[in-house]
Order: C-alpha cells, then structure tokens, then sequence
C-alpha cells in the first residue's frame, strides 16, 4: 500500500465580517397607487460578483451585487426594483495563488448566499408583496459563463 508523500493544502476560510454596501427598494405599486389584484409578478434576477486583495494578508473582500425586478406580466408595469449590494471580509489560507480567483467568485458567494436570500425576503414582505425567497444561485455557472463571454470578446476590449 503506497502512501501520497505530498498532502494537498489544508484550506482554512473564515467570514470575518458581512455587510450590506447599498439597498434600493423603489415599489412601483404603491408610488402609482396601482390595483394588487391586477398584478401577476414576473421576477427577474440579475446578479455579479467582485471579489479582491485587501491590504491585510490573507484577507479579502468579495461583494455580490443583486438587482431584483419585478414587472406584470400583464401590462409590463414595474411592480418593484430591489437592488442589494451584500459584501464580506473573508481570511483565505491554503488556496494556491491559480486557484484564488474562481474560489473568491465561488466560494464566498456561496457563504454569502443565505444572508443575501433572507434580506431579499424581509424587503420584499415589508414593503407591501409576499416575501421572495430566492432560488439557489449556481455560482460555479456564473464563473464559468462570466469566463466563456470574456473569452468570447474580441481582444483589446475590456
């Protein structure tokens, strides 16, 4: 039986701090004094990520951007616009330098994703529609399809 003479890096990750940059809630419904039993949501997602170096080793901050609108799917009339910037203050060990990219668009996302889903949900109850409990995010797909369209793009574009 052969052992492996080289371990793979023990990766150490904590959440140091979280914190919302900016929120927008604008409801169309009542700034327009609009009938609620006209209204069939259609709920549009959009969401990107920043992630980058602090000057303290190892720490880095990482903020996922969320724009929310919601229009009737009858009128096309905005019902609501919510727009989340969550941020966290992460101290990262053990990832090698390759790696550290895709693991600060995916990782902390990831352990972002919980706190930015129940925001969303309180918003959105406290300002007058049923709280929306937004689905599982896919950030390895965000990365990867983020990576395809930059690959996509004509070189000497940013």
């Amino acid at each position: 039986m052969a052992e492996e003479t080289t371990a793979a890096p023990q990766i150490k990750m904590s959440v140091l701090a979280q914190y919302i940059r900016e929120i927008s809630f604008e409801n169309a419904v009542a700034m327009k004094g609009m009938n609620s039993a006209d209204v069939q949501p259609d709920v549009q997602v959009s969401v990107s990520i920043d992630g980058r170096k602090r000057t303290a080793e190892n720490q880095y901050d990482v903020v996922t951007k969320f724009k929310i609108t919601s229009k009737n799917k009858t009128s096309g009339e905005p019902l609501f616009v919510l727009e989340l910037d969550y941020g966290g203050v992460f101290h990262i060990e053990g990832v090698p330098q390759d790696q550290m990219h895709p693991f600060l668009l995916i990782e902390c996302p990831r352990m972002l994703f919980p706190f930015v889903r129940r925001i969303v949900s309180d918003v959105t109850r406290d300002g007058g529609f049923p709280p929306l409990n937004l689905d599982t995010v896919d950030f390895l797909a965000l990365y990867r399809a983020e990576l395809a369209r930059r690959a996509a793009q004509p070189s000497g574009t940013a």
